[in-house]
C-alpha cells in the first residue's frame, strides 16, 4: 500500500481536491487513515448486500473509487450470483479497479461505468451504495439524486451510504473536528498535511447534518431509516424503500 504523502511538503497555491491519478495511488492508505473505521464500513455493508440482494436486480455501487465494496461483494458471494454496476467519474479510479479485477478473471458479475452519477441510469436495484460521494456533489443536486435512487429501488430495496458530517451545534460541531483531526495525528498525519488537505477540500467536500440527510430520506419515502454507525462527524445510514 503506497503512503499517502500528497500534503506532507508545502504547496502555493493548494489545488482543489480531485480523485486524480496521484490520489489514486495513494488512496487505499489515504481513506483507511482518514476515515474512522472505514474497514468495520466496508464489512458490514458486505453484509448487508449479501442479505439484502433480491435475484434479478441489480447492485449499483455509485462513486465506487477503486473498488473496495465491490471486491469485498465478490469474495462473499459466488460467480454469477449477483449483478453489479459500478460508477465513478475518475477514469484513474476505474483504471486501478479494473486492474485490481483482472485478480478476478472468473468475475463477470461487476460492470464499471465512467460516468457523473447524477446521470447514470438506475433502474430495478435491491441494493445501492454511496460512500462517502454525496458530500462532493452540489447540495442543490443531493435531493433529486436520493429520489431518483429510491424510485429506482424494488420494494424491500435498501440505500446503503457513508458521509462526513456536520454538527448543527457550533460547540459540539468544534469538538467532532478536534477528535477527528486528533485521530488523524494518531494515524501519522502531520499539522501540515492536515491544514492543507482541510484547504483543498475547502468548497469541494460539502457536509451537511444528520437531520438534513433525515429530512431528504423521509422526504423521498423511505419506510424505514437507521443510522447503524456513527463516530462523531462520520456516519453510515441504511434506508428502506
Amino acid at each position: 500500500m503506497t503512503k499517502d504523502r500528497i500534503y506532507r511538503t508545502p504547496q502555493e497555491p493548494i489545488p482543489p481536491f480531485e480523485f486524480n491519478a496521484a490520489v489514486v495511488n495513494v488512496f487505499d492508505d489515504m481513506i483507511h487513515r482518514s476515515v474512522p473505521m472505514y474497514a468495520e464500513i466496508i464489512r458490514q455493508q458486505t453484509r448487508l448486500v449479501q442479505r439484502g440482494y433480491q435475484p434479478g436486480t441489480r447492485i449499483y455501487d455509485l462513486g465506487c473509487s477503486t473498488g473496495n465494496l465491490a471486491l469485498s461483494v465478490c469474495a462473499g458471494m459466488p460467480p454469477g450470483s449477483f449483478r453489479m454496476v459500478a460508477v465513478d467519474s475518475s477514469q484513474p479510479m476505474l483504471d486501478a479497479f479494473d486492474k485490481r479485477m483482472a485478480e478476478w478473471p472468473q468475475r463477470t458479475d461487476i460492470r464499471l461505468s465512467c460516468n457523473d452519477i447524477r446521470d447514470v441510469r438506475l433502474a430495478q436495484a435491491s441494493v445501492v451504495v454511496v460512500n462517502f460521494t454525496l458530500q462532493f456533489i452540489p447540495p442543490t443536486d443531493r435531493d433529486r439524486l436520493v429520489q431518483r435512487i429510491y424510485n429506482a429501488l424494488v420494494p424491500g430495496g435498501m440505500l446503503l451510504f457513508s458521509e462526513k458530517t456536520v454538527h448543527p451545534d457550533a460547540g459540539l460541531a468544534d469538538l467532532q473536528v478536534e477528535f477527528y483531526y486528533r485521530f488523524k495525528r494518531e494515524n501519522g498525519y502531520s499539522e501540515l498535511e492536515i491544514s492543507q488537505k482541510r484547504e483543498a477540500l475547502e468548497n469541494v467536500l460539502v457536509p451537511e447534518t444528520v437531520a438534513q440527510h433525515h429530512d431528504r430520506l423521509n422526504g423521498c419515502g423511505f419506510s424505514a431509516i437507521d443510522v447503524w454507525l456513527k463516530w462523531f462527524n462520520f456516519c453510515s445510514w441504511i434506508c428502506i424503500k
